[in-house]
Parts: structure tokens; C-alpha cells; sequence
């Protein structure tokens, strides 16, 4: 009787029924890794497609749906042309206004929402962002002290370890992340500009950024040598380019969150808590080809594209995107 209903109102059992299937972290994990290594090596509009068909099948699976909308959002550049680009941008606001108005968990609605927000800026709409933000709740104190002295108190020391560990790397991060953001109003103030590029080499020196999340540290040396680059200062834009280069260009593979011997109990927090996992947003390969085009493509170091300094971290950033493919290669004879 069912298939009958079912074709007789083009619909498939599940639709008739009301079941709404979901997927579970782990699974959701495992897809979104697929699928970033499949934009990397299928056609764009294949991958999107089948991305389509997964949110249609899962539409009230929110934690995927934010995951999907984030998968756009690192991707949209790989489109043939600018309006599919910002055709996608506006799926993935879409799906993050969806999570945000009918999900039931109010952290990650609190997320989509920023994320929405940040869907504008990339729209051109920064009206509408304020609006949007006004809607978070206003600034509350970090709950992780009280939150290790309750597990502290109950005599779980690891647990109180994690929480005081997970909440010091988000904050540091965060921090870093306020002070790349200051730089953009600081380049007609070139001692502010220069006191905010020594604050963040202190913060990247001391807690070891490079090795905790390098992929923060190469997005605060392109902001510092393009803010010295708009000041013409071009020794100090090289040196900073030439920093990045070296980073880039590093032991920093496979790219992915990590602790220390200080952060001891972060990898834990991060395989628990981060939906997505350890693992970067992007296929490595795609990775290494943004960050040679984070130099090349920027508008403020096309006056340096015939100095021989320039011209070698060039080289040497293009030579990194083809290690990808040989790692790659590699880990398939294996």
C-alpha cells in the first residue's frame, strides 16, 4: 500500500511517512572529508551536485547541513565564474540561516549565525551584518574555569585539564585572529600598524602558534606584509612574504589541529568537539594552491613580481603545490 501512496503522490515512502533520516558525527566527518578531496580532483559541478542531493536527503540533519554550507563556503572560489560563486555563497547562507531558524541546539545556531553573517560580507551586504549579530547574547565570561572546578571538585582532573586547555587555545586563537582584523585600520598609523605586526610575532613566539595551528600564523603574515606593503615598505613586506613562504613551504603536513607538549589534552577536545575533526576544512591540494594564490592573486605585491626575492618564494610556493600530488600519488601505492 505504501509504494502505491507513495507513487501516487511522487513522493518516496520516507517523504510519505515523515521520517527524517540524520546522520550521525562520525559519519558526518568521514563525508565532509570525502567530499573536500573530491572537489579537488572531479569536476566542480559534479561534486556540487551530488552535495545537493545529500542536503535534499538530509534537510533536518542540521549539524550536516552547517557542515555542508561550510564546505561551500571553502570551495566557492573553484567555480568557473564569478555569479556561480556568489550563487553558492548564497546556498551556503541559506543553509546556515536554515540551521540558525529550526534547529534545536543554540550553539550551533549561535555559529550559523556568524557564519550567515560572514556570507554577507562576501555578498557585499556588510548592512545587513550588524543586524544579524545584533541577535547574539552580549559578552558573557569564559564558563571554562567554573566548568574544570566543578570536574576538579568531583576529582576528574583530566576532564578539568581539557576544558582549562581547549579554553586558553580558543581564546589565544581568537586573540590572533582580533589582531590580524586591527591591522586592516591600522595602515594610515604606521607605529599602530607596527606595535600590532610585534604583538602578534610575540603571540605567535610564544605559544607556539606555528606548530598549534600554522594555518592562522600564514594568515597573519600575509595580512602583516600587505599592510607593509600599502605603507611602501618593502623590505618589511619580503621579509614577511618570505616568512609565510617558509611556513608554507615547511614541515607543516598533513596540515591538521594539534597539541603540544603544553596543550597535551587539546587532540582530545579536538577529535570530541570539532565536527569536522582535526583535519582542515580543504583537500591539501587545494590548500597549497591558495596559498601560492594568497601571493600571487594579491593586488598589493604585483609591484614585486619582477624582484628576484619575490620571484624565488614564488617558485618555491608553486613547488609545494606539486608535492600534494606526489604525496598523494604515494599514499595510493601504499
Amino acid at each position: 500500500m505504501l509504494p502505491r501512496l507513495a507513487s501516487y503522490f511522487d513522493m518516496s515512502i520516507d517523504e510519505l511517512i515523515g521520517y527524517e533520516p540524520q546522520m550521525e558525527t562520525a559519519d558526518i566527518r568521514r563525508l565532509y572529508r570525502r567530499l573536500s578531496a573530491e572537489f579537488a580532483e572531479r569536476p566542480f559541478e559534479t561534486v556540487m551536485e551530488e552535495c545537493t542531493e545529500i542536503v535534499k536527503k538530509y534537510y533536518s540533519c542540521y549539524p550536516l547541513l552547517f557542515e555542508i554550507a561550510a564546505l561551500f563556503l571553502n570551495h566557492y572560489m573553484m567555480a568557473d565564474s564569478q555569479e556561480r560563486s556568489l550563487e553558492i555563497i548564497r546556498k551556503a547562507r541559506g543553509l546556515f540561516r536554515r540551521v540558525r531558524d529550526s534547529g534545536d541546539d543554540p550553539v550551533l545556531a549561535r555559529e550559523a549565525l556568524q557564519m550567515e553573517a560572514y556570507c554577507c560580507l562576501i555578498l557585499s551586504e556588510p548592512e545587513k551584518v550588524p543586524e544579524l549579530l545584533e541577535r547574539l547574547e552580549p559578552f558573557t565570561s569564559s564558563p571554562e574555569p567554573l566548568l574544570a572546578s566543578a570536574y576538579q571538585m568531583t576529582g576528574n582532573r583530566k576532564e578539568a585539564e581539557k576544558v582549562l586547555q581547549a579554553g586558553m587555545y580558543k581564546n589565544i586563537v581568537a586573540l590572533l585572529n582580533l589582531h590580524v582584523s586591527y591591522m586592516g585600520l591600522c595602515t594610515d598609523a604606521p607605529e599602530t600598524f607596527a606595535e600590532t605586526c610585534r604583538r602578534v610575532e610575540q603571540m605567535i613566539f610564544t605559544f607556539e602558534l606555528k606548530h598549534l595551528h600554522p594555518g592562522q600564523v600564514l594568515t597573519a603574515y600575509i595580512a602583516m606584509a600587505q599592510g607593509w606593503a600599502l605603507l611602501g615598505e618593502q623590505e618589511k613586506a619580503l621579509e614577511n612574504l618570505e616568512k609565510y613562504t617558509e611556513l608554507a613551504a615547511g614541515g607543516i603536513y598533513p596540515l591538521r589541529l594539534r597539541g603540544d607538549a603544553y596543550f597535551n589534552r587539546l587532540e582530545e577536545w579536538i577529535d570530541e568537539s570539532l565536527d569536522t575533526g582535526e583535519y582542515p576544512p580543504r583537500d591539501e591540494a587545494v590548500i597549497r594552491h591558495s596559498m601560492t594564490d594568497a601571493v600571487t592573486g594579491n593586488p598589493a605585491f604585483q609591484a614585486y613580481a619582477e624582484n628576484p626575492r619575490f620571484r624565488r618564494l614564488v617558485k618555491r610556493l608553486r613547488e609545494n603545490e606539486e608535492k600534494s600530488g606526489s604525496r598523494k600519488m604515494k599514499q595510493e601505492e601504499n
